[in-house]
């Protein structure tokens, strides 16, 4: 029902919702006096936007005699959702500051810190798949499984039964459970969720620290009860996790929970075993490789209290959680943190801001921070603690220079390198190649015209993949093409495949490695459910093999057996106009050569490429990063670019590149027009790195100042300006502190 302006005068009861629609208000909504009784700030609401019903989050309880916005109709919601609220104070307060300072409608980036069964306006409660034991003495049947024998032992130690995401989250999938359950040894019941909390017992004793670990903890300990931002800059292998573990052990024994962020879901499966292993109690997964049912327990098990440690990758940063006392950031250097479409938040700012809240300390972690950390550590708003030497025996790696302008090759793998790869397989040990392109090759070629296959929609190559079948892949807009049989210029064949994909080089090291397994680690082989689980499974088995993939494997991994590490082909992120390119050059270099000598074997890496006397190599030859990131700093100070300045980076795309530069030149002048003079500086607009992208056309504009206070101020008045100046064709989004400027 709607109310018009002379019935709503008399109307007491009121509230405010955030509504999930691109608009940066929330909205007023009336309820009966019954309603108003029991809603609750912070609960979901169901209501009537336009013709929509929309699950909304109660913001605030309007007083009787508060003023009414004239600008919208006043209509009755259609339920209350929640008796409670889902989303505590400290919560509200967080989303409402990121949709602030990241510009983003209110309304939106509440419903990104729900799953999604909530946001779809399910109800609170829902049964949880509870296993247990049918047989108590039915070990004999199992001697074939053994992972239905690992089933039956944990079944075993919880007579009362235990829930199937523990289950799961020991290694143990459905399939097995459903095994166990058709021989009549366990059964599924569905029941009502218990949220208390469970105690957290130490399951295996601490190592020992070194002097620089046991500096770290000391200092880290000193704050728990108030807000502090550590760094924690340690060597790959330096024992950053067994700091975290420590810390963690102190917080835990206090009864409050910690949140564990990591960049990539293929972190996960290590990061949740070294955990398990150390503490007996609740662990939550959170990431979106969860089926809906089991994201949404293991948020309520945050919510609620019940579980005590939180595992999760970028959006786990939003979720409420009962009683939050240590926020660890891990690899914090990662672009993976950055949300780069939609709601373009950070989670390590976000974290930041969050543990202020709390009033409790957060911990970043690196081998390799980030610039903008190091910036905090010279303003005094982090504090750094390194960690200058490999835990236990194991010793940093060390690392060679191969010029492939004079080194002989075969399918781009230099003689050199595969003759210390059969060293190190025939001692038994683990080679990791890395080369950060999937697919087989990235450039289908006509030797005779030159012509090339692009994607029709991008100014982009089409990458030619042979696995399922042959075929041509847009990496960037997803279009998909069959495999031309001749050069569709000049008719003229075979086409040949130029450059190395991940795929390709497999293929090379199956022939030339017959006898050793080849364990490919990229997007293409970890997309199916549970691969990547199976595939760390593989890895950690103590045999010969060599391991091949992407960025998937440099980060964090701890992979004891590898001894030996070769970067093919690393000069592409040499090339890159982004002022930040040699920065994740630099990272990528020591994260991939730490995955080496982490054992007890000592290890060595390799760098393939055409530019051996590039000042980043001679650098990071002796391992030091820190060197390195100085130097960045003073350049970065001297041409004033971020962290020095502030920058907000706007994105505009449409069918034609005239108007999109036209209609960002109008915006910069308007801008100009109402800020102070000098405050900010516009680059461009000028077109995209890649202009044409899904058939249409990008241009880019960035605003740049030292007052970032006053430069939000101004852009926060501009953009609904922006916004309401734009044509229906024309798509603008806003990227305030931009990672990438492509």
């Amino acid at each position: 029902m709607t109310l018009d302006a002379s019935q709503t005068t008399s109307l007491p009861y009121r509230i405010r919702v955030a509504v999930p629609v691109p608009l940066y208000d929330s909205f007023d909504y009336a309820l009966t006096a019954e309603q108003y009784a029991i809603a609750q700030i912070g609960a979901r609401v169901a209501v009537p936007f336009g013709r929509q019903k929309l699950v909304g989050i109660i913001v605030e309880k309007l007083a009787p005699d508060s003023a009414l916005n004239p600008n919208f109709q006043i209509k009755f919601i259609h339920a209350l959702l929640d008796q409670q609220p889902i989303l505590e104070p400290i919560v509200l307060s967080l989303l409402t500051w990121a949709a602030q300072y990241y510009q983003f409608p209110i309304g939106e980036v509440m419903h990104s810190a729900l799953p999604s069964l909530l946001r779809q306006g399910k109800p609170y409660d829902l049964l949880a798949r509870v296993w247990r034991l049918l047989d108590l003495d039915a070990e004999a049947q199992l001697k074939r499984s053994e992972k239905q024998q690992q089933a039956y032992k944990i079944l075993k130690l919880h007579p009362q039964g235990t829930a199937e995401t523990i289950l799961n989250l020991s290694g143990i999938d459905n399939n097995v459970l459903k095994a166990l359950a058709k021989k009549g040894i366990a059964r599924c019941d569905l029941e009502t969720q218990d949220f208390r909390p469970e105690p957290v017992q130490l399951a295996q004793m601490p190592l020992t620290a070194n002097a620089d670990q046991k500096h770290a903890i000391q200092q880290i300990l000193k704050a728990l009860q108030r807000y502090q931002g550590f760094l924690l800059d340690g060597l790959t292998g330096s024992g950053k996790t067994e700091v975290y573990l420590q810390v963690m052990h102190q917080v835990l024994k206090q009864g409050k929970q910690v949140l564990v962020l990591v960049p990539e879901i293929g972190l996960t499966p290590q990061t949740i075993s070294r955990f398990q292993s150390r503490f007996h109690g609740h662990i939550a997964l959170l990431h979106s490789g969860l089926t809906e049912n089991k994201r949404l327990q293991a948020w309520q098990a945050a919510q609620t209290g019940k579980a005590s440690i939180i595992l999760g990758t970028r959006s786990a940063i939003l979720a409420p959680m009962a009683n939050l006392g240590l926020i660890i950031l891990d690899e914090e250097h990662d672009l993976s943190y950055k949300q780069q479409e939609g709601f373009r938040y950070h989670a390590r700012d976000v974290a930041l801001y969050r543990a202020a809240l709390l009033r409790c300390p957060i911990i970043l972690g690196s081998a390799t921070p980030s610039i903008e950390s190091y910036h905090l550590v010279a303003q005094a708003k982090l504090s750094c603690l390194q960690l200058n030497q490999r835990a236990g025996i194991a010793s940093m790696p060390k690392m060679h220079v191969i010029d492939l302008t004079v080194a002989r090759k075969q399918h781009g793998l230099s003689e050199q390198l595969l003759t210390e790869m059969r060293k190190r397989l025939a001692e038994n040990e683990q080679v990791l190649l890395f080369l950060n392109r999937r697919g087989y090759a990235p450039v289908l070629l006509c030797e005779n015209c030159a012509w090339q296959a692009q994607c029709p929609h991008c100014d982009a190559n089409l990458t030619l993949h042979v696995q399922p079948y042959q075929h041509l892949h847009c990496h960037h807009c997803g279009t998909i093409q069959s495999m031309p049989q001749h050069c569709p210029k000049c008719q003229h064949q075979p086409l040949k495949p130029i450059g190395l994909g991940t795929a390709k080089i497999e293929n090379v090291l199956q022939t030339l490695f017959s006898d050793v397994p080849i364990i490919r680690v990229d997007r293409d082989s970890t997309s199916k459910v549970g691969s990547w689980h199976k595939i760390h499974e593989q890895i950690h088995k103590s045999e010969a093999s060599i391991l091949l993939g992407t960025q998937m494997l440099a980060k964090g991994h701890h992979f004891p057996y590898v001894t030996l590490v070769a970067i093919l082909d690393i000069d592409a992120g040499l090339l890159s106009v982004d002022f930040r390119a040699p920065e994740r050059t630099a990272q990528l270099i020591i994260q991939v050569a730490g995955r080496s000598g982490r054992g007890e074997k000592k290890g060595e890496v390799y760098l393939q490429t055409y530019r051996p006397d590039h000042p980043l190599f001679q650098t990071l030859l002796k391992h030091d990063y820190r060197c390195f990131a100085q130097e960045t700093l003073a350049q970065r100070q001297l041409a004033q670019l971020p962290p020095f300045r502030y920058a907000i980076l706007l994105r505009a795309e449409s069918r034609h590149q005239d108007y999109n530069q036209q209609f960002l030149s109008q915006m910069r002048d308007l801008l100009l027009q109402q800020a102070e003079e000098n405050l900010i500086t516009v680059w461009g607009p000028i077109p995209a790195a890649m202009e044409r992208k899904a058939g249409r056309f990008q241009a880019h504009m960035v605003l740049l100042s030292h007052d970032r206070p006053r430069l939000h101020f101004y852009v926060r008045q501009w953009w609904p300006q922006l916004l309401k100046a734009k044509t229906a064709d024309l798509r603008i989004s806003i990227d305030v502190d931009p990672q990438e400027l492509s």
